[in-house]
């Protein structure tokens, strides 16, 4: 079911989420596939939709700074300024995750990748939604992903409780991804946000 984007949408969204079922948002960057972090069920309905390999992390989208701290323990003094110096964008933050995160969403890596999205209307559907949300990206694994709500109907005819239709997304590249969780920063993908703007905080 596609809805358009509004106050009563979100409030649909957050019934959905908080009863452990799926909705498909945009994001800062693609459409990406929403369930509630510590709901197992439902992050297993997003692996066996996608048929994503269980070896692989979901990342979380958070509303605010604050639900950061729900997510990753032990952040080191370089996340934390990575986070105050360069958040919200589409920056995915890789650290230590806490121990009590389902092994659903961590894949049994210990780490999370968390990013705070430069888009004020999506952080509001996150906040509606109890403050973070899964945003895997909204298509079959190997797939390009999904631009459009009309993309993600069709590639999840079923499954999806909710599709909220945002419009056409203006992104042409994923999140940057950057792994805080070892003793160095690492770029483990450049995406929207340029290695450029991240190089103070980078060794190699």
């Amino acid at each position: 079911m596609i809805q358009h984007e509004s106050e009563a949408t979100s409030a649909e969204a957050a019934r959905i989420i908080s009863s452990g079922g799926l909705i498909a948002f945009r994001t800062d960057t693609f459409y990406g596939l929403g369930a509630d972090p510590f709901n197992r069920v439902a992050l297993q309905r997003i692996r066996e939709l996608k048929g994503r390999e269980n070896d692989k992390p979901i990342l979380l989208l958070i509303s605010d700074r604050d639900q950061l701290d729900r997510f990753v323990s032990d952040k080191s003094g370089t996340f934390e300024l990575i986070a105050r110096e360069r958040w919200p964008a589409p920056l995915t933050l890789i650290g230590r995750a806490h121990p009590e995160l389902p092994i659903e969403l961590t894949a049994g890596t210990h780490s999370i990748g968390v990013r705070l999205p430069d888009d004020e209307k999506v952080r509001a559907l996150v906040r509606a939604c109890g403050g973070a949300l899964t945003a895997t990206s909204a298509n079959v694994s190997g797939q390009p992903p999904a631009r459009m709500a009309k993309k993600v109907e069709a590639y999840f005819p079923l499954g999806i409780d909710l599709i909220i239709d945002g419009g056409e997304v203006s992104a042409t590249e994923p999140s940057t991804v950057l792994d805080l969780s070892g003793s160095e920063p690492r770029l483990v993908r450049e995406g929207a946000l340029p290695r450029a703007s991240l190089v103070d905080f980078l060794t190699n």
